[in-house]
């Protein structure tokens, strides 16, 4: 099939991770963009802005000469406003065999939430114009019912960013790095800050996404030095935390997602979840740090299961295999 992907200039991680899948399978021949995605063509970002970052996937940037009786679909990426405006001039003469596939990679629950949030709603087609024919959703709620054609889609991890050689020796026991956008990342950080190494290496309170001094590439590498790491929600219950450390063959503590995720990790085997109160979060560190055999075994599991399930190609083959059926 050949695709035509519409995408925000900016970063967007769903939209990021899709697009790298998309040309690992498709290639420019078959992948196209009427956008210049700087950080997809050049490598000007460090991770996780690079996480659509391909060589030579500029051969999809097909500014001029575009005939849209070519493609099988549409792709319309992220719920950015500047994504939307390019559909919606495109959107006309799109035609009727070529199917219009809508990524909601946003925080918000409600489909094209994030472009009511942005006060930019009347991007979204209305009831006069074509409807999507598939939506995928990030934060796809299990308590919320949707339409047959729209589809659970969280976050995956590009293994491309990972030095596949690397396995660091661990420099921290429990760390978990994250400003406070939801009351359970207060309440959890609340209960650790004075225990283990947490004061240490900077698992405390009251941080800011500005003041991190672990970035980039230095990021992962860090995460990578933890013995255990710990996952909660954010603005979305999706985080990039929650498919890095697994890619990384370490350990994690998650609160359990309230999204439906395809394949999600299984308790016990490649993750393990506290109570909803957190009343045993501490008691499960002491447990899996004195237990190390026990943790790497579900550490090294839950890398097998992120490569086989949770990458960037196997998100894309996702969509191509849903929207082709």
């Amino acid at each position: 099939m050949k695709i035509l992907f519409i995408g925000s200039s900016k970063y967007d991680y769903l939209q990021d991770i899709l697009f790298s899948g998309l040309y690992k399978i498709l290639g420019s021949e078959n992948l196209k963009t009427v956008n210049f995605h700087k950080n997809y063509f050049l490598p000007l970002k460090d991770y996780p802005k690079n996480l659509g970052f391909n060589k030579k996937s500029i051969l999809t940037f097909q500014p001029f000469g575009l005939n849209l009786q070519e493609f099988s679909a549409v792709v319309v990426g992220s719920s950015k406003p500047d994504t939307f405006r390019t559909f919606k001039k495109l959107l006309p003469k799109i035609p009727p065999h070529c199917k219009i596939i809508y990524v909601d990679g946003g925080d918000e629950p409600e489909i094209g939430g994030d472009l009511k949030r942005l006060n930019v709603a009347h991007l979204y087609p209305n009831k006069t114009e074509r409807p999507f024919d598939h939506i995928f959703k990030r934060e796809y709620l299990l308590n919320k019912d949707y339409n047959q054609n729209v589809h659970p889609l969280p976050f995956g991890f590009n293994f491309d960013r990972l030095n596949k050689n690397e396995r660091l020796n661990f420099k921290y026991d429990v760390s978990f790095w994250a400003v406070e956008s939801d009351p359970i990342r207060s309440k959890a950080l609340k209960m650790i800050e004075n225990e283990f190494d947490c004061s240490k290496n900077g698992t405390k309170l009251t941080q800011n996404f500005s003041d991190y001094n672990r970035k980039g590439n230095f990021y992962l590498e860090e995460l990578n030095r933890c013995k255990i790491t710990l996952n909660f929600r954010g603005g979305g219950w999706d985080t990039l935390r929650y498919w890095e450390v697994p890619a990384m063959g370490r350990f994690m503590i998650s609160q359990k997602p309230g999204i439906l995720i395809p394949n999600d990790f299984k308790e016990g085997q490649h993750i393990i979840h506290p109570k909803k109160d957190l009343s045993d979060l501490v008691e499960i560190c002491n447990y899996y740090l004195e237990n190390e055999n026990e943790r790497e075994k579900i550490a090294k599991s839950a890398e097998e299961h992120t490569k086989k399930y949770h990458s960037d190609i196997v998100r894309a083959q996702y969509l191509i295999d849903i929207i082709t059926k």
